[in-house]
C-alpha cells in the first residue's frame, strides 16, 4: 500500500499544471461584451471568468462599468475574485498619469510630509470602534502544487464565496486589535484558517522603510481622481517588526507518512494522532508599495508582500489597504475603509513533501460606520 501511495503521489507532482490565461482588463472587457451578445447564461459567463487571471489591476470604476455585462450572482461573484486578485496590481498603462516623475528633492519632500503625517496624525487617532464586514472566498484542497513556495496558478473551479461576516473591531493610535470573534473560533478544527493580522502599523512601517530599509520612487498613479506617488520599499528582516499570523494548523504524529500527505485519506490501519493545534506566528521580512498623496503626506494606500520561506505552512501572503477620509464626531481622520488579503496556505500542516495540497483565500473586508 505504502509503495502504491508513493507512486500516486509521484504521479500527482508531475501532473501539469494547466495556469490560468492571464489577459488585460481591456480583454477582459472584450470578452464579457463577446458573451453579452452572445445572450450566454450566467452560468457560462461564470464558468468562462473562472479560467481567466487579470495581469492588471481591475480598478473600482472600471468594475463599475462592466457590471453591466454581467447576467447575474454566479458571474458577478467570479468578478468579485477577479477584481480581489488584481487589486495588488498596478493598472492598465493608459490608465497611469503621463506626469514625469519629481527629482530628488519633491521626492523627499513627499516622504517627509508622509512621515510628518503619520507621526503628529494617523499615530495620534482616538479609540475608534467600526464594523468590519469580511467575505472570503476560497477554493478547496484539490489544488496541489510540487514547487514549495510557489504560488499556484491552476485553475480552480471551486473557487467561491465561502462566508461573510460582521465584526466590531477597535483601533487606537492608528492599530486596529484583532477581533474578539476571530480569537474565540477554533479556527483549523474547524476546517478553516482565520485571516491574518488587521492591516499594517503605519508608524512602524514608515520608520522602517525610511531608517534603512530600500525605497524608491516607482510611478505616480491616479486613485479615486486624485493623483498618488507610489514609492516601493523592501525591508530585511533584522530591521522588521512585520508579523504573519495564521491559526491553527495540526501537528500530526503519524506512522507511515500517508495520512501526513494532505493528498490522501488515511488507509485504514495507518496511524494518524492529531496531537495539537498551533497558529503560525512569525515576524518576516517584507516589500510593498506605498500611495501618498503628495500635497497632504496621507497615505491612502499600502501594499505589503511577506517574505516567507518555501518550508513555512503560509507560502504568501500579499495585503492592499486603502484609507479615506472619514467624519467621527464631528472630526475628519484618514482610517482604513477597504482591505484585500491574499495567501497560499497549507491547510493541513505539511510543507516539507515532494506533492502536497494547498488552499488559497481572498479575504475582503470593508469598514463602515465608525464611531
Amino acid at each position: 500500500m505504502k509503495r502504491l501511495v508513493g507512486i500516486l503521489l509521484v504521479l500527482v507532482a508531475a501532473a501539469p499544471l494547466y495556469a490560468a490565461k492571464k489577459i488585460t482588463v481591456q480583454e477582459l472587457k472584450e470578452t464579457l461584451v463577446s458573451l453579452h451578445q452572445a445572450l450566454k447564461s450566467d452560468e457560462v459567463v461564470a464558468t468562462r471568468l473562472k479560467e481567466m487571471d487579470l495581469s492588471e489591476e481591475l480598478t473600482r470604476s472600471a468594475r463599475s462599468g462592466l457590471a453591466q455585462f454581467l447576467p447575474g450572482p454566479l458571474s458577478e461573484e467570479q468578478m468579485d475574485i477577479l477584481q480581489g486578485r488584481s487589486s495588488i496590481l498596478a493598472p492598465p498603462p493608459s490608465d497611469l498619469p503621463a506626469t514625469p516623475p519629481p527629482d530628488a528633492a519633491a521626492q523627499n519632500a513627499i516622504l517627509a510630509r508622509a512621515q510628518d503625517y503619520v507621526a503628529k496624525s494617523y499615530t495620534q487617532n482616538p479609540r475608534l470602534t467600526a464594523s468590519k464586514t469580511i467575505s472570503r472566498y476560497q477554493d478547496d484542497q484539490a489544488n496541489t502544487s510540487s514547487s514549495p513556495g510557489l504560488v499556484v496558478s491552476a485553475t480552480n473551479t471551486s473557487a467561491r464565496l465561502l462566508d461573510t461576516r460582521v465584526d466590531d473591531v477597535e483601533s487606537e493610535k492608528g492599530i486596529e486589535k484583532p477581533s474578539a470573534s476571530k480569537s474565540k473560533t477554533k479556527w483549523g478544527q474547524n476546517g478553516q484558517i482565520s485571516e491574518g493580522e488587521p492591516g499594517p502599523n503605519l508608524g512602524a512601517l514608515l520608520q522602517e522603510t525610511t531608517s534603512g530599509g530600500k525605497l524608491g520612487w516607482l510611478r505616480w498613479q491616479t486613485i479615486d481622481g486624485k493623483q498618488a506617488a507610489v514609492f516601493s520599499f523592501a525591508v530585511e528582516k533584522k530591521k522588521s517588526h512585520f508579523d504573519v499570523n495564521y491559526c491553527c494548523f495540526p501537528e500530526t504524529d503519524t506512522a507511515s507518512g500517508v495520512a501526513a500527505s494532505g493528498t490522501f485519506a488515511p488507509v485504514p490501519g495507518e496511524i494518524q494522532s492529531v496531537t495539537t493545534w498551533k497558529p503560525f506566528k512569525k515576524v518576516v521580512p517584507y516589500h510593498g508599495e506605498l500611495f501618498i498623496d503628495p500635497n497632504t503626506g496621507f497615505i491612502v494606500r499600502v501594499i505589503t508582500s511577506a517574505e516567507l520561506k518555501s518550508t513555512d505552512v503560509v507560502h504568501q501572503e500579499v495585503m492592499r489597504v486603502d484609507y479615506e477620509q472619514v467624519v467621527v464626531g464631528g472630526k475628519e481622520y484618514m482610517l482604513p475603509v477597504n482591505s484585500f488579503t491574499i495567501n497560499e496556505v497549507v491547510s493541513n500542516g505539511n510543507s516539507n513533501f515532494t506533492s502536497y495540497s494547498v488552499r488559497h483565500t481572498l479575504f475582503s473586508a470593508k469598514y463602515q460606520n465608525y464611531r
